[in-house]
């Protein structure tokens, strides 16, 4: 065994594929960001005004994962603070909160408290009353004249777990600060989010907005290429590989992030294979190893009530060893399941709409059969793996605490 793992070792330390793999990372910020020059344009004139110690409009992007909100805000938040001026008689500030962390997005407590606490501020994870953690955060950023840019990237994860009244909160905040003037920066993958909540609330946050639609497979291939000469050693993907892992992300609504992860994983899957080259079967081997993780990551980050669907369809198929079930059984289950964990319990319809959504995802597989005058009923049918479902158990039984 010591000498197998020796020689996976060596083959690792001779790396002939990669030459900086953290090209390729979502979280690298790239000097030059290509095809998305007009959104930075539209960016940065809603935003210059806090150069002059104004207050700039709420902002609110939006589009489809991996179409470059995230990197272009980043851009231009990094490019403003260059420009700050130290002899200023305020200060600028820009904080960057993700709301899809883990117990970030939970409740308008821990969204408060991670605020305060990348402000310099510290309070209990929990404990405290709602309206003192509101205290504590007037408290500290109106504590020196400044100007506060509030980044709150998929801002959708949010309301779909507290109520937009929080969203409220912090647009009207500015009326309750005598130093500091905030402009809130929302971002979002959901493209309907805007649509769901208050019109209030939207007329406040979203007072500018900027689109940012999916790449097509071209860009995407410029892209790819422009990120593989600084992530790969000369001469080491297999022609047509860059095009066809630009066609899997195109077809994927145009999401880069896919995109560079397909490409990533490749390398990753022809480094194990100790091959001397990026090959086609390695962007396919990557792809279905997406898809697995896709599904898991979706499971997730969803909704409680989504999750509590999908548990109790994997109870069913489990309790009943069948291949199939139908839909009024499903209900009947996720009803007491929800009872027994204390969830709102929503409506047959609703209910409806979820697995709609799970067969369209690829979770199920969902048929319908007619009877007759008896009318049609749809039998369902997991379509995930045995591990995948395990996997996916694990999950909601840890959000939903339940044993």
């Amino acid at each position: 065994m010591k000498s197998e793992l020796d020689n996976i070792f060596e083959s690792f330390d001779k790396n002939n594929i990669f030459k900086n793999k953290f090209i390729l990372q979502t979280n690298h910020q790239p000097e030059n960001i290509i095809h998305r020059d007009e959104q930075i344009k539209q960016i940065a004139s809603i935003l210059a005004p806090v150069l002059r110690g104004e207050k700039a409009s709420n902002l609110f992007l939006y589009g489809r994962t991996g179409t470059g909100k995230t990197l272009s805000i980043q851009y231009v938040k990094n490019e403003l603070l260059k420009r700050a001026k130290k002899d200023y008689d305020f200060k600028l500030r820009i904080e960057y909160l993700n709301c899809k962390l883990k117990k970030v997005s939970d409740t308008e407590y821990r969204i408060l408290a991670e605020l305060i606490k990348k402000l310099g501020g510290n309070i209990p994870a929990t404990g405290l009353p709602t309206e003192s953690v509101y205290n504590k955060f007037i408290e500290i950023i109106d504590s020196e004249k400044q100007l506060l840019v509030l980044i709150l990237d998929e801002i959708d994860q949010t309301v779909k777990k507290i109520p937009d009244g929080f969203l409220y909160n912090l647009t009207r905040l500015n009326s309750e600060l005598s130093k500091t003037q905030i402009c809130i920066v929302g971002i979002s993958n959901d493209l309907t989010f805007l649509d769901e909540i208050d019109p209030r609330i939207r007329s406040s946050l979203s007072e500018e907005e900027v689109v940012f639609a999916p790449y097509n497979a071209l860009q995407l291939q410029e892209i790819l290429n422009k990120r593989s000469k600084e992530a790969f050693k000369d001469n080491i993907i297999q022609e047509g590989v860059i095009a066809k892992c630009a066609a899997f992300a195109a077809r994927e609504h145009g999401d880069a992030r896919r995109a560079l992860d397909l490409l990533r994983i490749a390398g990753e899957l022809a480094e194990r294979d100790n091959s001397k080259k990026i090959l086609l079967k390695h962007i396919d081997e990557s792809n279905n190893k997406i898809e697995r993780d896709k599904i898991l990551d979706i499971i997730k980050t969803e909704p409680k009530q989504f999750q509590a669907v999908l548990y109790s369809i994997i109870q069913l198929c489990e309790k009943q060893k069948k291949n199939t079930i139908v839909t009024g059984d499903i209900y009947n289950s996720y009803h007491n399941l929800c009872v027994e964990n204390k969830l709102e319990i929503l409506t047959q319809r609703r209910v409806s709409d979820i697995i709609q959504e799970f067969d369209m995802l690829g979770i199920i597989n969902v048929k319908v059969i007619s009877k007759g005058r008896g009318g049609r009923m749809r039998e369902i049918r997991l379509a995930i793996t045995d591990n995948i479902v395990k996997k996916a158990k694990a999950i909601i039984e840890d959000s939903l605490n339940y044993n």
